[in-house]
């Protein structure tokens, strides 16, 4: 999106690299999020050290999925637009990152977004933008498990209101239908809202795709950067010179990697794999924060979505052999039987209704309410709690591929609680002001290996705190929702059962919830902070010791916000483009910030 800002000015030259491809046809589907994660085409495969949870994930690891296309992580993600508390970007400004307090940042969320209001949306509209290139609305329709959630959550004592609004709530916090990064039903990535079209035809924006960063180009004492090195698709090595500047925006992971490569970073790590230390940095890749969500599992007849009803809103397609009932080969359908054809027509109706109006299952993630709140245990300038709604308890295959875990081990019958006929919630526990970090390290001086990514996970006690606290009260929310649904009873795994004595319907002990949550507690996809204001950029997000070198995305945060990061992160490239243009002097088509 910088880019596509910054070429607003005819007299400016732009370049743009990016290591993916075009987003693929799958990524406009909000419900196919699942599918482009572990493809090497669109998502790195990182994974991580987890630090202390992760002991029922495969190998011990955490998954990092990060996009790997235009748009980035914004292509893989689902789509919550969440900004944060005001709290969180006053404890920026307060903490020394001048210029990134609540009321600064407020108007470059407004520039970018094109909401679109709902009737069940509360929403505070002096806060909001329904003219940016970034669409936001609802999904459409809402889903029954989604606005129950919402009434159990008030009835558990939230509040219902607009959790980007200008007031979160105070310690009670606010329940709402998730504002999701989505127009006409289709995914608004960052792509798709400030790159696809007009911009990406501009004769002065040259983009560059199939491009792996290997290294910056630092020149002279102190360093400047005058170019970016990178591997082309046909495998050999090419420069890109800047005249002005370059600006870094790989990602929490991506973008200390790279500074590391090019000799940015802590001496004793870059000497140790012999890479020529030219900036003493000692903070690049340190101060890693990441959200982390426990998911309660519980069957939910009427409320839940099936895998199956989910197969047959995404088309013919998602329906075929080996996994769908349709036979592999399309030419064969003339003589599929009278129930067959009639479920390919009813796919097929579905997924022209989805592409022709943006209505249908598939119009969203699945992932549609969420409620705020404080738990009490501190962070009193924000909210230290996340509860998540996402209305289906997908099948085995997404559960051993993308959430790393053995379906055999975790449920008793597998079979029926990931049938493709079974109607389940997941509810999401999730504590969102880690007080732990973790680290981005080199595994090798090789820039195309993947990094040493560690996350170190309740490496402070705090959390484990907050994250019993939050799952109590996920528990109340639950037993709100039962009162006046048919609900089963949470799924715990039955060697976790067992360790603790637990039957079902008990109420779990502290003890319980804190071995489920070492085993089986897992990543939000919010990595932030490892070029954090203050440690590795200044508050213009100039690296500090480089010149004509800025770092702009989510690990800029000087901590991380408590919510979802793609809004933010979306914040912070309009506010980096307005930096470089009035430095610049740049002539964008609108500045919002002040002078």
């Amino acid at each position: 999106m910088i880019a596509s800002r910054l070429s607003e000015d005819p007299n400016v030259r732009v370049v743009l690299l990016e290591a993916g491809g075009h987003p693929p046809a799958a990524e406009l589907m909000p419900a196919a999020c699942p599918v482009l994660q572990l493809d090497k085409e669109t998502d790195w495969m990182y994974t991580a050290h987890a630090g202390g949870c992760g002991h029922g994930l495969e190998g011990g690891r955490m998954m990092v999925p990060r996009g790997k296309m235009l748009g980035g992580s914004s292509g893989i993600n689902y789509m919550a637009y969440v900004r944060g508390h005001p709290g969180d970007f006053d404890a920026w400004a307060a903490g020394g990152a001048s210029g990134w307090s609540y009321d600064e940042v407020l108007p470059y969320f407004r520039k970018s977004e094109g909401l679109v209001p709902h009737e069940e949306l509360p929403i505070d509209a002096d806060a909001h933008g329904t003219k940016g290139p970034l669409g936001v609305s609802v999904r459409n329709p809402v889903l029954p498990g989604a606005r129950a959630f919402v009434a159990a959550a008030v009835a558990a004592g939230i509040p219902a209101g607009d959790y980007n609004g200008r007031d979160r709530g105070g310690p009670a916090g606010l329940v709402s239908l998730l504002q999701t990064t989505t127009k006409d039903g289709k995914r608004a990535s960052t792509y798709h809202a400030f790159l696809e079209g007009e911009p990406e035809q501009r004769p002065n924006l040259t983009v560059i795709t199939a491009a792996h960063a290997t290294r910056l180009v630092l020149e002279g004492e102190p360093p400047r950067a005058t170019g970016v090195e990178y591997i082309g698709d046909d495998g050999t090595r090419h420069v890109v010179s800047a005249a002005r500047e370059v600006i870094l925006s790989a990602g929490a992971v991506g973008s200390p990697q790279l500074l590391m490569v090019s000799g940015v970073g802590p001496r004793e790590h870059l000497e140790s794999l012999d890479i020529s230390c030219l900036v003493d940095a000692p903070e690049v890749g340190q101060h890693l924060k990441d959200h982390l969500q426990l998911g309660l599992m519980f069957s939910a007849p009427g409320l839940g979505v099936s895998m199956a009803a989910v197969g047959v809103a995404m088309g013919p397609d998602a329906l075929r052999a080996p996994a769908g009932p349709l036979p592999a080969n399309a030419a064969e359908d003339e003589f599929l039987p009278p129930e067959l054809a009639g479920l390919k027509a009813e796919a097929e109706r579905q997924l022209v209704e989805w592409a022709t109006t943006g209505r249908g299952l598939v119009s969203s993630s699945l992932y549609d309410a969420c409620a705020w709140f404080s738990t009490g245990l501190g962070d009193e300038h924000s909210h230290d709690a996340q509860i998540g709604l996402f209305a289906c308890g997908y099948n085995a295959e997404i559960w051993r591929a993308c959430l790393r875990v053995d379906p055999n081990e975790y449920f008793a019958d597998p079979a029926t609680a990931l049938g493709p006929e079974a109607e389940s919630l997941f509810v999401l526990a999730n504590p969102v002001q880690p007080h732990s970090e973790g680290e981005i390290r080199l595994a090798s001086s090789d820039p195309l290996a993947a990094p040493d990514i560690r996350m170190n996970y309740f490496g402070d006690p705090h959390d484990m705190q907050v994250m019993i606290a939050v799952v109590r009260r996920t528990l109340d929310v639950i037993d709100q929702l039962r009162s006046a649904h048919e609900i089963g009873d949470v799924l715990v795994p039955p060697a976790i059962a067992a360790r603790h004595g637990y039957s079902a319907g008990d109420k779990p002990s502290d003890e319980l919830i804190e071995d489920l949550a070492r085993h089986h507690s897992s990543t939000v996809y919010h990595l932030t902070s490892t070029c954090r204001i203050g440690s590795v950029v200044d508050a213009n997000l100039r690296v500090l010791g480089v010149e004509r070198l800025r770092v702009a995305d989510a690990s800029v945060m000087p901590n991380v916000v408590s919510g979802n990061t793609n809004a933010a992160s979306i914040m912070i490239g309009e506010k980096a483009a307005e930096l470089v243009a009035r430095d610049h002097d740049v002539q964008l088509r609108e500045f919002v910030g002040a002078s």
